[in-house]
């Protein structure tokens, strides 16, 4: 597959595909209601492309927050004046 970029900032994608492979987008794409095999490729790609993405950012998001969360609990960090003085008065009221 190879990739080459014009002046215009537009790119073209080049793909090798078996004649029954053609064919059988082809189809999809006159089923699907797209105004050409180009747009049926781009847009297919491109949704997969997104749920591949939005997948690896979710995961990688949710490691995050997990060591992040787990740093916090095993690691704590002493309490500022505020929260000490917020102590102290509960502590008085009880």
């Amino acid at each position: 597959m190879a990739i080459s970029t014009t002046v215009t900032g537009k790119a073209r994608l080049e793909a090798r595909l078996t004649i029954e492979e053609k064919e059988f987008f082809e189809r999809a794409a006159a089923l699907g209601g797209f105004r050409s095999l180009t747009e049926f490729v781009i847009r297919s790609a491109k949704k997969r492309a997104e749920e591949i993405v939005n997948r690896h950012e979710l995961v990688i998001a949710s490691q995050r927050d997990s060591e992040v969360f787990f740093n916090a609990i095993h690691n704590p960090e002493k309490p500022n004046k505020k929260l000490v003085a917020a102590a102290n008065k509960f502590k008085k009221l009880k």
